[in-house]
């Protein structure tokens, strides 16, 4: 069941991070989990363990990195559209 709340707690983590940035997340639902998860352990990495915890995310640096994530995603995005 941790799983399952992790995933949820990842996707929400995601999607406030493409609503912060203003910017869509290529994939819809699993690619807001995959850059909650991964902007989490960007953020950890950077920032550190502070903030409110949800489901072992410390939830104000995941959102952080999320959206430096969500941001360097979308730029490197549209540098690959106008290269076609």
């Amino acid at each position: 069941m941790s799983f399952i709340w992790a995933l949820i707690v990842g996707g929400i983590i995601g999607w406030l991070a493409g609503l912060i940035v203003g910017r869509n997340i290529p994939g819809g639902i699993i690619g807001n989990i995959i850059a909650g998860f991964v902007g989490a352990w960007l953020g950890t990495a950077v920032l550190g363990n502070w903030g409110p915890r949800v489901a072992d995310f410390a939830i104000v640096p995941a959102i952080i990195g999320a959206a430096v994530l969500v941001l360097l995603l979308s730029f490197i995005m549209r540098a690959f559209r106008k290269a076609d």
